[in-house]
Formats: C-alpha cells, structure tokens, sequence
C-alpha cells in the first residue's frame, strides 16, 4: 500500500518514524537494560509505543484520526525488536483504535538513489506543508541528519504542532521536543521502579 507521500489525503495527527533508527534504538535499549536489571525484556509493543508518541506529541483521548507512516531502508523488510514488526505483512495498510482515536499505519521504503534520511526529510516536509495536518510527531535518526531536518522545518507555519523526538536534547528549532527513550521503555515495559537507584 505504499503511499503517494506527494498527493495523499492526511489526517490531523501524523506520526513519521524512521524505522530503521527507531529499531536500532530499541535493540541498543534492551540489551542495556536487561544487563541492568537482570531479567528477559521482550520486544517492543508497536501500538503502546505509538500511543505514546503520540501521547507525548500532545493527543489527547478522543475520536481522532493518526496516520502512523514507517519510513525504511530498501534492505530492511521489519522492525526485529517491534511486535508487530514486518513492514509488509503486519504494518502496511493495518489499523488499530483504541482511547486515543484511530491509527491508520503505512510503510515506505526508501529506493536508490534515495536514502531513508532524503525521503525522511522530504516526507516531513510534505506532511507539514499540507493544510489538514495539525499535529505532527517526527522521529528521525538525529545522528545522521538532524541539522537538515532542523533546516526543513524552519518554514513550518506556527499554527502547527510539531514534535520532534530525539535520545537526547537537541539544538533547537521551530517544533517542540520530548526524549524518545521514555516511549521505548514504556513500551518494552521497562518500570521506574526497576531501574531507580539507591
């Protein structure tokens, strides 16, 4: 199902996410804690750690609409460290609702010559460029191309809402920013209580 990301219809509420990245960070997260906190972490819950995202961009419950579009390598066909994870089988094309709304989900790969930081990047451009889209959420790879994201956005209209989710803060720009490790730990569930220290 991939999508038209120069002429589709968009929702309110979109959520891009870079897959590999995110999948990356996920692996690097579980292999850390489970050394810290001595026990078996599984993988990822894909739509608890939407919901968050999406929590953390500012949606609040409702009848709203989010479209959810993974952006990935042409090499890569799932997310390892997500469940549901496979782009094409148990991604693309599925939707889920729940008290924040519903979330329609979609995949794009990234066909040389174009890298997953170019159609990133574009994509955002797009998503926040088009007048129906109120609320963004992006989660890029900040280490390799932040600074190009940063300077796409600074055109963004501030009437839109628009998060940008890093491991670490970053220099700021015109958009919001939140810590995405928290989202992954809620979803990996990793507790508070487990990795305080005395």
């Amino acid at each position: 199902m991939n999508i038209d990301m120069s002429k589709p219809s968009w929702s309110e509420n979109v959520i891009l996410v870079d897959g590999d990245y995110v999948d990356k960070v996920a692996f690097n997260l579980i292999v850390n804690f489970e050394r810290m906190i001595g026990r078996r972490i599984p993988k990822a819950d894909t739509a608890r750690w939407i919901d968050c995202i999406a929590l953390d961009g500012g949606l609040r419950e409702g009848p709203n609409s989010v479209q959810v579009v993974f952006v990935h390598s042409a090499g890569t066909a799932a997310m390892d460290n997500f469940a549901p994870g496979d782009y094409a089988s148990e991604l693309d094309g599925k939707a889920f609702s729940d008290h924040l709304g519903e979330f329609l989900i979609s995949s794009v790969r990234a066909e040389a010559p174009v890298s997953v930081a170019g159609l990133f990047v574009e994509s955002a451009e797009v998503v926040c460029a088009a007048k129906e889209v109120k609320r963004v959420m992006l989660i890029p790879n900040a280490e390799e191309y932040y600074d190009t994201l940063r300077n796409a956005l600074r055109r963004v209209d501030d009437e839109k809402r628009v998060t940008v989710f890093a491991m670490e803060p970053m220099a700021g720009g015109n958009f919001r920013q939140e810590i995405l490790g928290y989202s992954l730990m809620s979803a990996l569930g990793i507790r508070a209580d487990e990795i305080k220290h005395d």
